[in-house]
């Protein structure tokens, strides 16, 4: 593996195994981060319209110099759209935001309950992706019943699903589950904003690999099969992110990792959510 492996999706593209988040950043600030991470290898960005940074992400891809056939964007459906019945024209605010020609992959946000919004969405995607400028479809914080309601409705399987992902909440079964239906899994988060890096597990596995406790849970997601997106706009630590191909955890490091779950969120509940 390096910087720019890729993990093919069921819809016939391939997905980097590593990519830049965005979330919260803004204006000049996300553009820096960006431009920075594909200037030093990084071929993946994920951003959504709640970041309200998609005009910046997609000014950083196009003055990159970077062929777009080289770039993944994924970028996100907002729950109030779907509330509202306007997820075509969300998508078309987001096409035309990131002016970058398509979109790589575009998930629906959240499971949005009224009106069973997290299916009744999924066929309009379909849809969107039948036109051209969106190449794979796929979901977000969606639970295994969601999924399993999802499958027995779509024509298309969504090729992703993007969750709250990290040592304190890895996820197991509903990793497995999604792996066992060619879902790729994709933590969001998978440094715990930072929460878990003082563990003494994960500082004692760094120093005998000579790296740092999110180099190593970074690894661990790796070897799980997952594609990760952490997110940061300070150049040393997206440089820090993305070395992560010269070394490999042992089976029991790997567990001593898993041990640390215990199922504890720092984002919302997917079957509670306010917003």
């Amino acid at each position: 593996m390096n910087l720019q492996s890729g993990i093919p999706l069921s819809s016939g593209y391939e997905m980097p195994i590593l990519g830049l988040g965005v979330f919260k950043a803004q204006g000049e600030e996300a553009y820096t981060a960006v431009r920075w991470a594909l200037e030093n290898g990084y071929r993946h960005i994920d951003t959504a319209a709640y970041y309200g940074n998609e005009e910046d992400v997609g000014r950083a891809v196009r003055e990159s110099g970077l062929p777009r056939e080289e770039i993944f964007v994924t970028t996100k459906l907002w729950n109030q759209r779907i509330r509202d019945h306007e997820e075509e024209a969300a998508f078309e605010e987001s096409l035309q935001k990131l002016d970058i020609g398509y979109i790589d992959l575009f998930l629906i946000h959240w499971p949005v309950r009224e009106e069973n919004g997290y299916l009744r969405a999924w066929p309009l995607l379909e849809k969107l992706q039948r036109g051209g400028k969106l190449r794979s479809i796929g979901v977000s914080n969606y639970n295994i019943r969601h999924l399993e309601e999802l499958f027995r409705i779509c024509e298309v399987k969504p090729a992703v699903n993007q969750v709250e992902c990290h040592p304190e909440l890895s996820q197991t079964e509903l990793a497995r589950f999604c792996q066992q239906n060619g879902v790729v899994f994709e933590p969001w988060s998978p440094l715990g904003r930072g929460k878990v890096l003082s563990d003494p597990v994960l500082a004692a596995i760094a120093a005998a690999h000579g790296k740092s406790s999110a180099q190593v849970v970074l690894r661990w997601g790796l070897q799980r099969g997952f594609v990760n997106i952490p997110k940061s706009i300070h150049k040393e630590r997206i440089l820090e992110n993305a070395d992560l191909f010269d070394f490999e955890l042992s089976a029991a490091e790997m567990e001593r990792i898993f041990a640390l779950n215990k199922n504890e969120r720092i984002g919302a509940d997917p079957e509670t959510f306010p917003f």
